[in-house]
């Protein structure tokens, strides 16, 4: 999201140390109801009276990465806005900013990535870290998930080309009853 709807001075501050892996960044879209439908979530902004800052509260769940991230890409709904708003927000367990995470999910794969529930209660973020404009946040979900359900296909493709090599490979080569 960051790369693709951040403004210059964002790229320029969270991609090197992501593209690294100095951090590592979480997607917080998903609610208990909301997932589907992502535009329907209640997790909530609020500018402050200075007008410098957001606050954020509200619950995602089944957030990958929650346990070790960095950085979080959060959706939230600023009053009574159409469509949510995305915010990169800063995390950091020596100090959360209201932060909390839930206790990490027991699955049955996937198991080096962590997931959990994240709750904010009064999460401040500088308003500088709104990713592309008010209301834009379904637009910028939407585009994520799309990329990476183009790389799941290309993924679940090489991984259906192997299985069937190695099966056949393995037909040909046994041997069975003399």
């Amino acid at each position: 999201p960051i790369t693709l709807y951040g403004t210059e001075a964002q790229k320029q501050k969270y991609v090197p140390k992501l593209a690294t892996g100095e951090w590592f960044g979480s997607y917080c879209l998903t609610e208990p109801g909301a997932g589907s439908d992502a535009n329907s979530g209640k997790t909530t902004a609020t500018l402050s009276e200075d007008g410098k800052s957001y606050k954020i509260n509200g619950q995602k769940m089944w957030i990958s990465n929650a346990g070790f991230c960095r950085l979080m890409i959060v959706f939230a709904r600023i009053e009574d806005d159409k469509n949510i708003t995305g915010f990169i927000v800063e995390y950091d367990k020596a100090n959360p900013n209201g932060i909390t995470l839930g206790e990490e999910e027991h699955k049955l794969g996937i198991r080096a990535s962590s997931t959990r529930q994240v709750f904010y209660n009064d999460t401040v973020v500088p308003v500088e870290n709104m990713l592309a404009g008010r209301g834009e946040g379904f637009k910028i979900a939407m585009n994520a998930l799309n990329v990476g359900r183009i790389k799941l296909a290309a993924a679940c493709l090489d991984s259906q080309r192997r299985i069937t090599s190695l099966g056949v490979q393995y037909a040909n080569e046994r041997k069975q009853f003399k």
